[in-house]
Order: C-alpha cells, then structure tokens, then sequence
C-alpha cells in the first residue's frame, strides 16, 4: 500500500498494530502471541506499509483505544478510518456496530434489522469478521442470539472478545461459540 504508515502500541491486553493513509486508518491489528507477529499479520494486510512515527491524528486514535482498554469508556466515533476497499455491505454493518456504546452488545440480528437487513445475520457475522478496524469498529460487541457469545476472528477467538467485553463491563453471553475465519 502506496503511502501508509503503521506502527505498533503497547496495550492492556498485548502490543497492537495501526496503520494509516492520507484518508485515516486503514487497519488495527490486535495483539498476536510476539510483538513480531503482531506487525507481520498487520504487514500482511497492508503490504508496503513502513514504520512511521504516528501523525497527532493518528496518536489521538492510539490514546484512546488504550483507554478502552485500560476500561475507560471511551467513544471512537471521531476516529477517521479508511473504508475504500470495504464493500458497501461492509461498510453499513460496520457504520452500525459503531453506534454500540463500551459495556453494551447488540446480535448479530438486531444489526441486520437495524440494516434494513432482515434476515441478514449470518452475512453480519461475516462482515464482521472481517473487520480490518477491530476495537474503533467494535465487533467484539456483537454476539449470537439466544445469550451466546458468537464468533471472534481476532487473535485468541472468543477468550479475546470475552476479555474486552470483561474490560468495558459488558456482561459476556456463555462461550458456546463459534470461530468465524477471517
């Protein structure tokens, strides 16, 4: 990717990567097992990216999902991200799962329906898990039906989305959960 920067931050749950062009981030990469992984997963999904320090915008950004997730509740919506390669599909299950306020959930279902989407879960599901912004587009928030926890693509699957919805004091759903693939 021509002209995008990242670099890697130091989290409550592990070192994330960011990564971000001249119209905002273009993906968050959650903690991997080694720092190292953590930046080759990010690299893999913005080949040609090079280490930069971050821009005041992309430094705000930063600051505030490691609030997050220190469990400060605190709103991503100003954070500017780059959705020119997200399908429209994509881009409208995301604009929604946005609105999902830190210690809140919706299903997968109540996103579909708030889509004008009816019937559209499992297409929800997908779209999600392959969310290239996890925490600013909080898939983590949205769970299965019936008060299961649902899929996380994200390193360490469902122990990961239950820990950050442990984190934002959310009441996690039971584990019975599916993995979603990425």
């Amino acid at each position: 990717m021509q002209g995008v920067g990242f670099c890697l931050f130091d989290t409550a749950i592990g070192p994330c990567g960011i990564a971000w062009g001249e119209r905002g981030i273009v993906a968050i990469q959650l903690p991997e097992r080694t720092p190292a992984q953590t930046r080759a997963r990010l690299m893999r999904g913005c080949p040609g990216a090079r280490s930069l320090p971050p821009s005041i915008s992309v430094q705000r950004a930063i600051d505030a999902i490691v609030a997050l997730m220190r469990g400060e509740a605190i709103d991503l919506s100003f954070v500017e991200l780059d959705m020119e390669r997200v399908p429209a599909f994509n881009r409208r299950v995301y604009e929604v799962a946005r609105t999902i306020p830190p210690g809140a959930t919706l299903t997968y279902g109540d996103i579909a329906n708030r889509m004008d989407a009816r019937g559209q879960a499992r297409a929800v599901g997908q779209a999600l898990g392959r969310n290239p912004f996890p925490i600013v587009v909080p898939c983590h928030r949205v769970v299965a039906a019936g008060g299961r926890l649902g899929g996380f693509s994200a390193p360490g699957g469902t122990a990961t989305k239950q820990r950050l919805l442990a984190i934002e004091g959310a009441r996690a759903p039971a584990a019975r959960a599916t993995f979603l693939p990425l």
